[in-house]
């Protein structure tokens, strides 16, 4: 991939995100990252009380949405119109969960924003992460944020590298991404829209839009 096909306009519809300004802010999605606490603030200030239920300091809830019982909830966080969050999802703060997205059984979110009618149901962790519009992360999937030296995340491009400035940068699934089960997605990856990745994946870098995923060496075009 490119400069330009990392950047947010090339990898969602930016539509489909109650966060659309804070991404019009910036040309790489990553760049949201570090702004992300404190838009999440202020923007559920401004969020209709007759829509939304506002729970502590900094935590709001469409009246629609589905929180199962036994939900931990960390703000601040926006939880949108339709979304549901089943049993025992874990909510750590910075996070935004789009409208009919679902945060399923057992995940974990951080600093990350689904964007509308995402898929998270079962085992997946999801941090600093931004997921596009109906894409989908199967059972177990998980993205990496840190690097094992800890150094800070680069995203590895065709023929150069981009700084992040950050040590913590999960994965960026563009819109309509299918992640299969069991993978991980390492500090930095970046998916381009319509992609498959196969199930028990390594992922490390860029996928170009289109694209299965089947192995490092071995990524094809889709017919």
């Amino acid at each position: 991939m490119t400069k330009q096909e990392v950047r947010s306009l090339e990898l969602f519809d930016l539509s489909k995100t109650i966060a659309k300004d804070l991404f019009e802010k910036y040309s790489y999605p990553w760049e949201v990252l570090a702004e992300l606490e404190s838009f999440i603030s202020e923007l559920g200030k401004k969020l209709d009380p007759n829509e939304y239920d506002k729970k502590g300091d900094d935590i709001w809830i469409h009246k629609t949405a589905k929180i199962a019982p036994t939900v931990s909830l960390k703000g601040p966080a926006i939880i949108c119109e339709g979304a549901e969050l089943r049993q025992s999802a874990f909510i750590r703060g910075s996070v935004i969960i789009g409208k009919k997205s679902i945060a399923g059984n057992s995940c974990e979110f951080k600093n990350s924003v689904l964007f509308d009618d995402v898929q998270t149901p079962h085992y997946n962790y999801v941090g600093d992460s931004i997921l596009g519009y109906k894409s989908h992360m199967g059972a177990s999937s998980l993205t990496s944020n840190v690097k094992s030296d800890k150094s800070l995340v680069k995203i590895h491009l065709d023929d150069e590298d981009l700084e992040t400035g950050r040590k913590k940068v999960g994965a960026i699934l563009g819109d309509f991404v299918e992640v299969g089960c069991g993978s991980v997605l390492n500090p930095g990856t970046v998916i381009g829209k319509n992609s498959i990745i196969y199930p028990l994946s390594s992922v490390r870098g860029t996928v170009p839009a289109d694209s299965i995923y089947k192995a490092k060496d071995d990524v094809v075009k889709k017919n």
